[in-house]
């Protein structure tokens, strides 16, 4: 005789199967994300091991130099507009081949000779200590008194930064590889989660304040998931990311929205290269009307002279920019009194922007600051409140969006 199931006993074999599964789902998920984890973490090990090798060969090659009677010498690559190169088809700029050689008796070259090995030493405690330090922190590690004199190692913390940025182009590599990061500057919201450092952050719960941007948000250290933004909205300052902040404009436009507080940081920049190729998400900046505001937007594009060899990880050639500019003055009608005075420092700088390569044969571009020469004033993004407290958001950038009103 056949048994009688009944259904509350159907009911419990589905349930039990509902539990079984789920238990399946979170062992696979733990062990996809341990393997992830072992995965960065062997990358992180193995690039460490590599830039060690780098440091010791630098140092070998200043022993062996001595012990063969020789004057101790090491190459830099020199980070100068003389030595970088506008490449055209990839639409960036890039370092060239010229090298400097830097001399211990060459009075000249000796205090940078002995910089440079005070930060590669340091670099290497890093390295074999697995920490970081900022870049404030690495000039105080090599700050002191050089002994029998009443010199210091560094003046400032400039001298120290230039030194570090001088390393890495020696050693062919970057920062976050030397365990230095930057201050951090920059904030981000909008529709996407990131793990930073194994902590999940839900970019659409940041309130106010937002995501602090890191200086290091490199593939060990910062991933991305559950992207559902379409594009990033850069803007200039906090102020303005404020604005549209509160206005929720990342949600009702589903993107993501950042600021850089001026010039970008390379963590910002970095984490907009990286949205941008990873994701295929387009950058449009809203920057001002001034030639400060259209570097910017030439640093975010094309990379900039200083850091010519980091072009390639940092720079975006597709990003657009959005605005503010020098025909809004009578498109927007705005009143005289945005109007802020071109002095000859601004004249000088546009005119210097105008010449570059990338913006030369670029016939919006040459309008465009021809433009705001002959108007003789700048204006900020902020000018456009005297229309409205939310034109900006509400009616500035949408227009421009939809009717695809920018600057390539």
């Amino acid at each position: 005789m056949a048994k009688k199931v009944t259904k509350k006993k159907v009911v419990k074999k589905k349930v039990a199967k509902k539990k079984v599964a789920k238990k399946t789902t979170k062992k696979t998920t733990k062990k996809a994300t341990a393997k992830s984890t072992v995965s960065r973490t062997n990358k992180a090990g193995k690039r460490d091991q590599e830039t060690s090798v780098k440091l010791s060969a630098m140092a070998q090659g200043i022993v062996t130099a001595v012990h063969s009677d020789k004057e101790p010498e090491m190459d830099v690559p020199i980070r100068a507009a003389s030595n970088t190169n506008w490449n055209a088809k990839k639409g960036i700029l890039e370092m060239g081949d010229s090298v400097g050689t830097r001399q211990l008796f060459n009075l000249g070259q000796a205090r940078k000779f002995m910089q440079t090995l005070l930060h590669g030493k340091s670099v290497d405690e890093l390295l074999q200590a697995d920490k970081t330090l900022s870049l404030r922190g690495m000039f105080y590690k090599s700050l002191h008194t050089i002994e029998g004199t009443k010199e210091k190692t560094f003046d400032d913390q400039t001298e120290s930064d230039g030194i570090l940025e001088d390393l890495e182009v020696s050693l062919g590599s970057l920062r976050e590889e030397l365990h230095i990061f930057a201050k951090k500057r920059g904030t981000m919201v909008g529709n996407i989660t990131v793990v930073d450092n194994g902590d999940e952050i839900n970019c659409r719960k940041m309130g106010s304040g937002g995501y602090a941007i890191p200086s290091i948000c490199e593939p060990e250290v910062i991933q991305f998931k559950d992207v559902k933004a379409k594009f990033i909205l850069h803007v200039e300052k906090d102020t303005v990311w404020q604005r549209f902040n509160e206005d929720r404009f990342w949600e009702k436009h589903n993107c993501i929205l950042t600021e850089g507080s001026g010039q970008p940081t390379r963590g910002v920049r970095r984490m907009l290269h990286r949205l941008n190729k990873e994701h295929g998400l387009p950058v449009y900046c809203l920057l001002d009307c001034d030639p400060w505001g259209h570097y910017i937007y030439s640093v975010i594009k094309q990379g900039s002279i200083s850091l010519a060899f980091e072009s390639s990880r940092l720079a975006i050639p597709e990003a657009k920019y959005l605005g503010i500019r020098s025909i809004d003055f009578e498109r927007c009608g705005l009143s005289d009194d945005v109007k802020i005075s071109l002095n000859e420092r601004d004249i000088k700088r546009a005119k210097q922007i105008a010449a570059y390569p990338w913006f030369e044969k670029n016939k919006q571009w040459q309008k465009e600051i021809k433009k705001m020469l002959t108007n003789g004033f700048k204006m900020e993004v902020e000018s456009l409140i005297t229309k409205d407290i939310s034109y900006v958001t509400e009616e500035y950038v949408p227009a421009r969006l939809k009717a695809k009103d920018w600057l390539g």
